[in-house]
């Protein structure tokens, strides 16, 4: 295994179990020890890869923002009606959100916290988004139902809708799949032709 083999792996270890303790313990309560802890390696593996817990962080919701924002756009097919295409969208945003639901809500609750830095990576993960969002639209479906183009704050709004959604759902023991429906109308009421 190479240096560079073996420094990927644990890095991807120590993210794991950092998205392990954030389930157990939470965010705030989740020490490098525990990281370290569960990843089976030591404080200097950590330092090697991370300079604090919050970079650690950082580093695990970019990662698995960028996941989620791939597992959207492959969920759609660009052939289908726009409303079906709209309906896969959520559908695997809920999927994303209900196969992390720990780490969904730390992101959305807990991000904050991180000061500049984290703004910062707000700010690029909404950007992501809204590429996405508005390359979704941006297609010969939703123009020959004459949707188009889609206003940047039309979609910041859907978003950052659906983000406090997940929230509240997440926060109060649901499942996100619960509102699956209302989502997706929601989301069709915003992007429905005028």
């Amino acid at each position: 295994m190479t240096t560079e083999v073996a420094g990927a792996d644990f890095r991807s270890r120590l993210l794991s179990a950092f998205e392990a303790s954030i389930a157990e313990d939470g965010y705030a309560k989740t020490t490098i020890a525990d990281i370290v802890r569960r990843a089976r390696t030591s404080r200097r593996t950590f330092y090697e890869h991370f300079s604090s817990k919050d970079e650690c962080f950082m580093a695990l919701l970019a990662e698995a923002n960028a996941e989620q924002v791939r597992s959207i756009a492959a969920a759609v097919d660009p052939d289908a009606p726009w409303e079906q295409q709209a309906r896969q969208a959520i559908e695997a945003w809920i999927a994303s959100a209900e196969s992390r639901p720990d780490l969904t809500l730390s992101w959305i609750r807990d991000g904050p916290s991180l000061g500049a830095a984290g703004r910062e990576l707000t700010r690029e993960s909404m950007e992501k988004f809204v590429e996405l969002v508005t390359g979704l639209v941006d297609s010969a479906q939703f123009r020959s139902a004459g949707i188009g183009p889609v206003s940047r704050q039309r979609i910041i709004m859907l978003i950052g809708g659906l983000r406090e959604l997940t929230a509240i759902v997440v926060e109060n023991g649901g499942k996100m799949s619960d509102v699956t429906e209302e989502a997706v109308e929601a989301t069709i009421a915003l992007l429905a032709p005028r």
